[in-house]
């Protein structure tokens, strides 16, 4: 033996860009092709990048093989490196060729560790052995895939076993991860929208505020929310004799209802008239008058949702309140996307009037920056803090077993950081 290692220095060229923005394709074709190559698997490690790009590093027995994809050029970097004469590294070469499908790869091999020029130390092997092996003193093996949420300025990372739902619907990527900390989570274009363990902080949210100070709503409209976590909280109260939920996604509506079933349980309720079309059309041919309570579940400003933070459509939903409607939306976060936020309470307070529009907050850990924003906006006499009925409040609380909200949340939501009062009231 010549030298200690084999390092090969792959790059693969034209390959399937969906397979190299894959993370489970690429955790699972990587280990595969250790294994195949003759390693014996320690570690492996990969992390998936929104919108785009997987790193991760699968350890070896032998030293590891590591990837960092681009999938908008359709290229993937790799490097394996192997020590002994039981791995062959061009094994794994020419099997992830075929696994990512590159139209071409290149390679170049380097010798490491030569044994010209080293010299063998003793070592105590017993006193250097560590939680990490075995009885035996074989290495033990562990796992971590992780999907990250990324921009330019921050990143949420969370390790997760399994991809659960992957479709692309005609309006974006629908995917459901199974994480380690938070249970199952949705996500579409790569962005986190829900998961089972803290999203009943949104959903209580966005629906009690307004249903608990409405003076008497009948009809509510919830313009997206495809998980159903909106329409279960809204179904609570037995004052709705109808809510419509318009949705323009069937896929959300489908993988909420396979795998997030604890969210989606009211999707079939009697109360619940479920519309799978676009919810500016919706909110355009409805009748003046027609509800007295509208929600905007929708996701950032961007791909479908981009036409809901639009003036027009704003106009349009005050039209289609009563006279004492109440429209609420999600608001953005106030330090994460400042201009945003900002630019919504404009319009907002241009349609209903300043005194109308309130903000209010609720923290959300799997959100960027934890600190989540709501826009609370009043068509007529209703207001979120004045004339609580406390005793309205109290008789539904303890008739359901919310996990987030009661009367103190009520009330403290809307007491607002100098820095978030001072963007929206300068």
């Amino acid at each position: 033996m010549a030298a200690l290692g084999r390092h090969i220095i792959v790059e693969f060229y034209d390959c399937t860009p969906n397979l190299l923005n894959d993370v489970v394709h690429i955790e699972k074709s990587m280990e595969g092709a250790a294994v195949d190559a003759g390693a014996t698997i320690i570690n492996s490690t990969f992390h998936h990048f929104s919108p785009y790009g997987v790193s991760g590093v699968v350890v070896i027995q032998e030293s590891h093989l590591a990837i960092h994809t681009w999938p908008e050029y359709g290229f993937a970097s790799v490097d394996l490196f192997t020590c002994g004469d039981t791995v062959d590294p061009w094994l794994a070469y020419k099997i992830l060729k075929g696994k990512f499908e590159a139209a071409h790869g290149s390679a170049m091999e380097l010798s490491r560790g030569e044994m010209a020029l080293l010299t063998q130390k003793e070592l105590d092997v017993k006193s250097l052995r560590d939680e990490k092996s075995a009885d035996d003193g074989q290495p033990l093996r562990t796992r971590d895939v992780w999907f990250t949420e990324r921009d330019d300025e921050i990143a949420l990372s969370l390790k997760h076993s399994a991809k659960l739902y992957d479709q692309q619907s005609d309006f974006q990527k629908v995917e459901i991860y199974k994480t380690e900390a938070y249970g199952n989570m949705l996500t579409l274009d790569g962005m986190v929208m829900t998961t089972e363990k803290d999203e009943y902080v949104y959903h209580e949210m966005i629906t009690h505020i307004p249903s608990l100070t409405h003076p008497n709503p009948k009809r509510a409209l919830i313009i997206g929310g495809g998980d159903g976590g909106t329409a279960r909280e809204l179904l609570k109260h037995d004052g709705y004799e109808e809510v419509v939920m318009v949705e323009i996604d069937a896929k959300v509506i489908e993988a909420s209802k396979e795998f997030l079933p604890s969210i989606a349980s009211a999707l079939e309720h009697p109360k619940l008239d479920l519309i799978v079309d676009d919810g500016i059309k919706y909110v355009k041919s409805a009748a003046d008058g027609a509800f007295d309570v509208v929600i905007v579940d929708s996701t950032d400003p961007v791909g479908p949702a981009e036409g809901l933070f639009s003036v027009d459509f704003y106009r349009e939903v005050y039209r289609i309140l009563s006279n004492d409607g109440i429209m609420v939306t999600q608001s953005e976060s106030p330090r994460f996307n400042q201009k945003v936020f900002r630019e919504v309470y404009e319009v907002y307070r241009s349609i209903f009037g300043k005194e109308q529009v309130h903000c209010y907050l609720a923290y959300i850990p799997t959100y960027p920056t934890g600190m989540w924003s709501f826009s609370y906006s009043s068509k007529g006499s209703a207001h979120p803090l004045k004339h609580l009925d406390l005793e309205k409040m109290n008789t539904f609380l303890a008739e359901n077993r919310l996990q987030y909200y009661n009367a103190s949340i009520h009330q403290s939501a809307f007491a607002l950081p100098n820095f978030v009062a001072e963007m929206i009231n300068d």
